[in-house]
């Protein structure tokens, strides 16, 4: 291994760490100790937690103005356009552009952009103690696609590879085909098979092909579409889901914590997942190859960001 890889994975892991543990832990320790209140602090500490693995890059070297700017930028172009469509289109653009970043600039700036520019656009959009979720859920998102696709320019991934292509998607079906076999087995006193299985099993399927097929996806607009897809709806919407019931519990009249009101917030939330999963994708599809083909000419231009 050299010593770019050995940097490489060191930073993905203290990534992992901090996605999948600190700032989980920073979130439940927001509910149970201080009821949702001081939600701005929180949001500050988590993107304060997500600038170290990027900061991670410039461990040997002085970081260039230039790529910090390249940095603002996105966060910026992320935060203006997922605005004006916000107004003008029911359309989730913002969402797509995180992904579109994450692809290009690598996990760790993916992560970063995402949760940084959702804390702006709360600016605009209303802040409150969902700011820190959706920070969270933006920013796994870019770090998920930076850390499934392949720039590369060979043939294996300049091509629509349908086996590569494939991996991903054969995991998510068979996933939910479980989540509804255990739904018939075991129904306890659900109504329908949409409740949390399908975000729960779709998530552990969609990781299991990211995983499965980790640095391989090709960037190509049809394979960035699907991954938008399901990942706006099965990760975005699950964690949001949930945010919704532990956020709400500190407001009059909210209901109690339980899986009878976490049932009746995913069944509700279907609709709206679904919605931003297929704009999210639309933008994808036709914009996504284009972006991505910018922000590689002007890495190239200037010699930034090389992982």
């Amino acid at each position: 291994m050299t010593q770019v890889e050995a940097a490489r994975q060191k930073r993905t892991h203290l990534s992992a760490l901090i996605i999948l543990v600190l700032i989980p832990g920073v979130l439940a320790l927001s509910i149970l100790l201080f009821n949702n209140r001081f939600y701005m602090p929180l949001s500050i500490i988590i993107l304060g937690l997500i600038m170290a693995p990027f900061f991670m890059v410039f461990e040997k070297r002085r970081p260039k103005a230039r790529e910090i700017v390249l940095l603002a930028v996105m966060s910026a172009l992320t935060v203006v356009i997922h605005l004006f469509f916000h107004v003008i289109l029911p359309i989730q653009a913002g969402t797509a552009v995180i992904i579109i970043a994450g692809i290009s600039l690598g996990p760790e700036a993916g992560f970063l952009i995402g949760a940084l520019s959702r804390f702006v656009c709360n600016f605009f959009m209303g802040q409150g103690a969902w700011t820190p979720w959706q920070m969270f859920c933006w920013g796994i998102l870019g770090f998920l696609a930076g850390f499934a696709f392949n720039l590369n320019k060979d043939e294996e991934v300049k091509s629509r590879n349908f086996t590569v292509v494939m991996g991903p998607l054969l995991a998510v079906i068979v996933a939910e085909l479980a989540a509804y076999i255990s739904f018939l087995l075991i129904p306890g006193t659900e109504q329908g098979f949409v409740s949390w299985r399908l975000y729960a099993f779709g998530a552990a399927g969609l990781l299991a092909g990211v995983l499965l097929q980790r640095k391989r996806l090709p960037a190509d607009g049809l394979t960035i579409a699907l991954f938008a897809f399901f990942t706006s709806f099965i990760i975005y919407g699950g964690i949001m889901n949930f945010a919704s019931m532990v956020t709400g519990m500190s407001y009059a009249g909210a209901e109690e914590i339980s899986m009878a009101t976490l049932r009746s917030m995913y069944i509700s939330g279907a609709p709206y997942d679904l919605v931003h999963a297929v704009s999210s994708a639309v933008f994808s599809f036709f914009l996504g190859e284009t972006l991505i083909n910018k922000l590689e000419r002007v890495k190239i231009k200037y010699g930034i960001y090389k992982r």
